[in-house]
C-alpha cells in the first residue's frame, strides 16, 4: 500500500471515530484569562465535527461571579444569524465565523468577570453538544474613595474617620495616615472589604491636622483627605485673676467710702457738740449780766 493509501486509511479511521462517538469536539485553548477594565480580550473556542456545517449553532453564556445561580446569554450564532445579549450589544463579536467559535469582548467591565461557556452543536449530528469552559477576571484600579468624619471635635471628645471605596480588582488594600506635623500610620478597623475606619479618643490640640486614606492595588492608588480641627476652649486663668483684682478694688472702694462716712459722721457729731457748748456758754453769759448791772447802780 502506498503513501496515499495510508493517508486515506487514517482519514477513514478518524471519520469512523467521530461517527462512533457522535459528538462535536470543542477545545478551549486557555482555561483562565485576565484583562484590565476597558481593554479587549479574545475568548478562545475551537470545534471539530464529523459532518458538514449544516445547522451550526454556537451559544456563549456567562455565569457571573457575584451571581453564580443566574447564567446569562452573551452571543449566539444560529445558521448564519448573530444575536447579541442587550448587556453586551456593541461590545461582543465572533472573530472568524464559521470556522471558529472565538469571540472578542471589547470595553470590558468588572461585571464581565465570571465563567464563560461555549456550546457548539450541528444538527443532525448525533450526541451531546460540545462544551468548552473558561474563567475571565477583569482587573480594575481602585475607584476614588470617599472620606468622612463624625464625632465630637471638642477637646477630650472622640472622632471616627471612615473611608469607603466602591470598586477595585484585586480588592484594594486600605491605610490611614496623619500627614501633619509628622507622618503617622494609624491602625485601620476594616468593615468588610471596601470600608475601613479609625477611631481617635480624647482628642487634643495635637490631634488637629490632615489625615489621608489610601486605597491601593496592582493597578494604582487613590486617596481622599480629612482636615480635622479640634476646638480648644480659651484659658480661664487671666479671667480669674482679673475677677479677683476687680473684687479687691471694689472692696477697697467700699472700705474707703465706709471710712469717709464714719469720718463725716464723727465730724458732724463734734461740730454739733461744739456748737451746743458755745450756745450754752453764751446763754450763761447773758443770764449773769443783769446782776452785774444792778450792782453798778448801788
Amino acid at each position: 500500500m502506498g503513501c496515499s493509501g495510508c493517508c486515506l486509511l487514517g482519514i477513514t479511521c478518524l471519520v469512523s471515530v467521530f461517527l462512533h462517538c457522535g459528538a462535536v469536539r470543542v477545545t478551549v485553548r486557555e482555561s483562565s484569562l485576565e484583562v484590565v477594565q476597558g481593554d479587549s480580550v479574545t475568548l478562545p473556542c475551537s470545534f471539530l465535527m464529523a459532518i458538514p456545517l449544516v445547522r451550526l449553532t454556537i451559544i456563549w453564556t456567562l455565569t457571573p461571579l457575584f451571581d453564580p445561580d443566574s447564567p446569562t446569554q452573551v452571543i449566539v450564532y444560529d445558521q448564519g444569524q448573530v444575536i447579541e445579549s442587550p448587556a453586551f450589544t456593541g461590545r461582543v463579536e465572533f472573530a472568524d465565523m464559521p470556522w471558529s467559535a472565538d469571540v472578542i469582548l471589547n470595553d470590558t467591565r468588572v461585571s464581565d468577570a465570571g465563567i464563560y461557556r461555549c456550546v457548539v452543536s450541528n444538527p443532525p449530528e448525533t450526541g451531546d453538544p460540545g462544551i468548552g469552559e473558561l474563567s475571565l477576571s477583569v482587573l480594575a484600579p481602585p475607584s476614588l474613595p470617599v472620606c468622612l468624619w463624625e464625632g465630637d471635635t471638642d477637646a477630650g471628645g472622640s472622632v471616627t474617620l471612615s473611608c469607603a471605596v466602591v470598586e477595585g480588582v484585586p480588592t484594594p488594600q486600605m491605610s490611614w495616615e496623619k500627614l501633619e506635623p509628622e507622618q503617622i500610620t494609624l491602625p485601620v478597623n476594616m468593615e468588610g472589604e471596601l470600608m475601613g475606619s479609625v477611631k481617635i479618643v480624647n482628642v487634643s490640640a495635637q490631634t488637629s491636622g490632615v489625615y489621608r486614606c489610601s486605597v491601593t492595588n496592582v493597578l494604582g492608588t487613590q486617596n481622599c483627605y480629612v482636615n480635622l480641627s479640634v476646638y480648644i476652649p480659651p484659658d480661664d486663668s487671666p479671667g480669674i485673676l482679673q475677677g479677683v483684682l476687680l473684687t479687691l478694688f471694689m472692696a477697697l472702694v467700699l472700705l474707703a467710702l465706709l471710712v469717709l462716712v464714719l469720718w463725716l459722721h464723727r465730724s458732724a457729731q463734734e461740730s454739733k457738740w461744739r456748737y451746743s457748748r458755745e450756745d450754752e456758754e453764751r446763754y450763761n453769759e447773758i443770764r449773769y449780766t443783769p446782776s452785774l448791772i444792778k450792782r453798778s447802780f448801788v
